[in-house]
């Protein structure tokens, strides 16, 4: 009996070692270059804002813009990844995010960013989670976030950095955003150049051929799986944790500005900044290894007791950096210390237990689907976090733009951010921790359903996941039969 079940793992695992770890490091990559455009934005907003002469809610309302139309435009990530292989859809959305990081150099607009920034992560995510199996999925995931994270502090960093200085008349910001925009197309043709040589990739490709179908049936179908994919408990959960879980994330983006108004250089945040960053990349995948280690421990709850420490932790560390250390004069060793705490405990969640739970709970074939769904649904409530942050400052606890810029006016407004921060961060992340219970009961019956399920599959032999993690069917009468495919 051991013979056949280590017969079974060699069979999953997938063939062409060296192609698949090269797939995974340009996955990587995408989503390091997607980090380090989403963190561009907020490291300039003291720029932005002396430039445009915007308050701390129209710079929120910048992001706003560019995350509801990411948001909108998920489920879209899961249509493309039905007609073409994972790569493919990722470099498509980094040539998308690529220009239109070019047009906000410009001025012109942010909102456009998001089409391509939302079409990189459902199928990164995917394809991640296809390419291990579920005993290292968080180690897999860990991984991911560090990569994140770098994009993050490169992004961030550059922002900072280049914000002081300006190059033939063209202000330091502006530069910021042309160099991320060609660096993001250099991946785009990266990545697209690996995939079109990829054996794999040309077999799913040509899978894809052969199968096609109209474009209307295809609607359908995914209407189907996403309408099942809904109707899954622990996906409801997840989703209801994520609507909380994600806002204190998305509030965060003001902390480089806040740092900057307690009076930190522009290369001390950075420097902050980066050491923040490097404590969450830690926290990944210290979440991801101990998330697999509880896992094999304690099947059915081990990655749950993880997310809410985690969570649970996030309520007073963040209370000792924005409420209990002195601002006047900062003390960069204290404040890097309270970011590193709070950076290494509070960022288990993604690699521990939201990652690993949401490819477990539904069959390898709708993958793209469920994060897709996932992130459409987080980012809708996230996407308002920068702009509440701002609106509280402003009515709630008295920021002054017209304060100018003296040494006193800035030093109420960062207190009035701080407490506009640490509202944002306390209040969803309490209610984050105690959403998490309800996985107790539904984690396990919806992981066992969605075994079942992709064994019924494998046992008809109709409608696997085509090779490189693309998604598909080859039988024509899979629409028909999704309700099978999804744990009821």
């Amino acid at each position: 009996m051991p013979e056949q079940q280590q017969t079974k793992k060699r069979r999953r695992r997938p063939r062409r070692g060296g192609a698949r770890a090269a797939t995974l490091l340009l996955a990587y990559a995408a989503l390091a270059m997607e980090r380090a455009d989403a963190a561009l934005l907020p490291a300039v907003y003291r720029e932005i804002g002396a430039a445009l002469r915007a308050s701390p809610s129209a710079l929120g309302s910048i992001a706003l813009s560019r995350s509801v139309v990411q948001a909108a435009c998920y489920p879209l990530a899961a249509y493309l990844a039905a007609r073409h292989d994972r790569l493919t859809v990722v470099a498509l959305g980094a040539f998308l995010w690529a220009a239109a990081t070019l047009l906000i150099a410009m001025a012109v607009t942010a909102a456009l960013n998001g089409v391509g920034l939302a079409l990189q992560i459902p199928a990164i995510y995917a394809f991640v989670a296809d390419s291990v199996d579920g005993t290292s999925r968080g180690v897999a995931f860990g991984w991911l976030m560090v990569a994140g994270k770098v994009g993050t502090v490169g992004g961030t960093s550059l922002g900072l950095l280049m914000a002081p200085t300006s190059f033939l008349g063209i202000p330091g910001w502006r530069l910021a955003f042309l160099l991320l925009a060609a660096a993001g197309a250099v991946v785009g043709v990266s990545i697209r150049s690996f995939a079109a040589g990829n054996d794999a990739a040309a077999a799913a490709a040509a899978s894809t051929t052969t199968t096609a179908k109209p474009v209307r049936q295809e609607l359908q179908e995914f209407a189907r799986e996403a309408k099942a994919v809904l109707r899954v408990p622990s996906f409801q959960v997840m989703v209801a944790q994520g609507l909380t879980g994600s806002f204190p994330w998305s509030a965060l983006s003001f902390t480089a500005m806040w740092l900057e108004l307690v009076g930190f250089s522009h290369g001390e945040t950075a420097a902050l900044m980066a050491l923040f960053k490097v404590a969450t990349s830690l926290g990944a995948l210290l979440g991801g290894k101990m998330g697999d280690a509880m896992a094999r421990r304690f099947k059915n709850s081990g990655r749950i007791v993880l997310a809410q420490v985690s969570s649970g932790s996030a309520v007073p560390l963040a209370a000792v950096l924005l409420l209990a250390l002195p601002g006047n004069p900062p003390a960069a060793a204290k404040h890097g210390a309270a970011l590193f705490a709070l950076g290494l405990m509070a960022s288990w969640n993604p690699s521990s237990t939201n990652g690993p739970i949401l490819a477990e709970i539904v069959p390898p074939r709708s993958r793209t689907s469920v994060y897709a769904l996932d992130r459409t649904c987080e980012a809708v409530l996230a996407s308002f976090a920068p702009t509440v942050v701002g609106v509280l400052a402003e009515r709630l606890y008295g920021y002054d733009l017209a304060g100018g810029a003296a040494v006193e006016a800035e030093r109420r407004n960062a207190a009035s951010l701080a407490r506009a921060l640490y509202t944002a961060i306390a209040v969803p992340m309490v209610l984050c921790c105690l959403i998490y219970s309800f996985l107790y009961c539904t984690y396990p019956r919806d992981r066992e359903a969605a075994a079942r399920a992709e064994a019924a599959v494998a046992a008809r032999g109709d409608g696997g996941a085509r090779p490189d993690g693309g998604e598909g069917s080859d039988t024509e009468d899979e629409g028909e039969d999704e309700r099978k495919l999804l744990p009821q």
